[in-house]
């Protein structure tokens, strides 16, 4: 044999009628064998997956694709990786995927906020089902995703519609427990730091702040009112703004802990102002910098175990029910968690 024919040799893959021959089964036994919904005994599939191991064969999903119309690949949008509770969440997302026998196809957005933007990308592939921590930002982008017949869940979206599941966080219910917090700390003169307009999840919270502070007798139209981005940088720079207003607050709540952190450097650094002695603050999220020492801030827990858990429900569910257009709304409850930036005494 010439040493050109003996290359070509080494290298041809390794095909299901390779793997059949050595198992002894037929080549349809193969396919069923790498097929998590195929009928196949477990002896026979013990002996092709031996086989195809000692072979190193891989399976070309392709065919299977084609004749059963099922990917079993998701694809998972995520956007804001540079707030660590994104980058949780997408892990803990990931591990259920996997475990739940689908293939994770990661499509990456610009726009941190909205799914809207991952349209044109979503459209481009052949998924059985998408999963994003990224809400709904309008109706037209509602319509166009239920046009595309599989199931869609989302976190923290207040837009769902057929085949459009969602897993919030209790939003209105944290901001509530927020105000009676500083109204039990003496805080008359509070500050609500929000994050983008479009942040879904950003309003309910400041929703809930506001009717906290209402029902605690606290004068809301009096409230002072900050815009951020989500980030550290914007966080500082909102209590820049308030420098520079000879305004001095004695309690702010933060949509998240990102902007929060930044709140506390900007308070010492640019006031003179400690947490919690001159200042009582609150984030949301509970990411990890939150119980550094250098913070020590209360903030909200999410969960995202149990939001990622309700969330593999809702897809498990909508993928049982094939053709059957299923939408869901779960709501987790937030858990405070109460750390040194509030211990100002009862």
């Amino acid at each position: 044999m010439s040493l050109d024919k003996q290359e070509k040799t080494a290298v041809r893959a390794v095909t299901s009628t390779d793997v059949a021959r050595i198992a002894g089964v037929s080549q349809s036994a193969v396919s069923r064998a790498f097929s998590p919904d195929a009928s196949i005994s477990a002896r026979t599939k013990q002996k092709v997956l031996a086989a195809a191991a000692s072979l190193g064969y891989r399976p070309n999903r392709i065919p299977a694709i084609m004749l059963s119309g099922r990917s079993y690949m998701v694809g998972v949008v995520i956007g804001g990786l540079e707030n660590p509770f994104y980058a949780t969440a997408l892990e803990r997302l990931a591990i259920a995927l996997r475990e739940s026998g689908l293939q994770v196809l990661l499509m990456h957005v610009d726009d941190a906020l909205t799914l809207d933007s991952a349209l044109d990308q979503l459209l481009s592939y052949r998924i059985d089902a998408v999963v994003t921590s990224l809400a709904i930002g309008s109706k037209s982008v509602a319509r166009a995703l239920s046009q595309l017949r599989i199931p869609v869940v989302c976190f923290n979206s207040s837009l769902v519609g057929p085949w459009i599941s969602t897993v919030n966080s209790d939003n209105h219910g944290a901001g509530l427990v927020a105000a009676r917090l500083m109204a039990r700390r003496g805080v008359t003169c509070p500050v609500w730091l929000a994050g983008p307009v479009r942040n879904t999840a950003s309003r309910a919270r400041g929703e809930g702040f506001c009717h906290g502070l209402r029902e605690a007798g606290m004068p809301v139209a009096d409230l002072t009112r900050l815009q951020g981005d989500d980030t550290y940088d914007s966080g500082y720079d909102a209590v820049i703004g308030l420098w520079k207003r000879n305004i001095r607050p004695d309690g702010i709540f933060s949509s998240n802990d990102m902007m929060a952190c930044g709140v506390i450097d900007a308070l010492r650094e640019r006031m003179g102002l400690l947490c919690p002695r001159d200042v009582v603050i609150m984030g949301y999220d509970n990411i990890p910098q939150a119980a550094w020492r250098s913070y020590d801030l209360t903030s909200f827990d999410q969960h995202t175990e149990q939001m990622v858990a309700r969330a593999m429900q809702l897809l498990d569910e909508a993928l049982g029910a094939k053709d059957t257009p299923l939408s869901r709304t779960h709501v987790v409850d937030a858990q405070l968690i109460e750390r040194g930036s509030t211990a100002c005494g009862d």
